[in-house]
């Protein structure tokens, strides 16, 4: 049973991106591993840009504890994308990214990905309560839905 492919309007913030021609594998469509690359890249420029992340030796560091990725339609290069970006959980020291590949002028996506990260103290790398100014900012990309759930 074909699985459906999310619309724009499920995702809060949208960083557009390029394809290469180096993405594309023998199948002449991008290769799995690409996606995951606009995933990782977008989730860090919001982290640095919006919660003030400082790499690599900042005060907090975010691990990947799980990643999930479906593969709803191809993508191939050339062709501009969008990721979509929501925040679907945060724990009390985790969140989880729900992100989404989308074609330029495509309203469904392309592939779905879901994102846990586990923010952790940079020197000891245990686990640590998320700072008031990253639950700020990651609220800002909750849904309403998400934002009331239990």
């Amino acid at each position: 049973m074909p699985r459906e492919r999310p619309l724009r309007d499920q995702y809060v913030r949208f960083v557009p991106m390029t394809t290469r021609l180096k993405d594309n594998d023998q199948y002449l469509h991008m290769n799995n591993t690409v996606y995951y690359e606009y995933f990782d890249t977008v989730v860090n420029l919001w982290l640095i840009r919006d919660c003030g992340l400082t790499l690599p030796n900042g005060p907090y560091i975010g691990i990947i504890a799980e990643t999930q990725c479906s593969y709803l339609s191809e993508v191939k290069w050339p062709q501009n994308v969008v990721v979509g970006m929501r925040i679907d959980r945060i724990g009390s020291s985790s969140i989880t990214y729900g992100l989404a590949l989308f074609g330029e002028d495509e309203a469904r996506a392309n592939a779905i990905c879901r994102y846990v990260h586990v923010y952790c103290d940079g020197a000891s790398r245990r686990p640590r309560p998320l700072p008031d100014y990253m639950l700020a900012e990651a609220r800002k990309l909750m849904l309403p839905e998400a934002a009331t759930a239990g």
